[in-house]
């Protein structure tokens, strides 16, 4: 799966050193913050309670669009 490559790249460059967070998992971090200031009953299923599943696949849905619109 295309992750975007390192967010904040660490290190020298070279292959042994760490590269830190994808670009994926950080915009789905944001898509976390996003989604932490709209309403969450949005994400439960059952209105009330929040669906960890549900909203940990919407933040990565979003960080795909995010990564699809920027290759664009």
């Amino acid at each position: 799966k295309r992750d975007g490559g390192p967010a904040f790249p660490l290190g020298s460059g070279d292959i042994r050193d760490p590269m830190g967070m994808t670009l994926r998992d950080y915009f789905a971090g944001q898509a976390l913050i996003f989604m932490s200031r709209m309403d969450f009953r949005l994400f439960a299923d059952d209105g009330a309670t929040i669906n960890t599943k549900i909203t940990a696949s919407n933040a990565y849905e979003l960080a795909d669009a995010m990564l699809a619109e920027r290759e664009r």
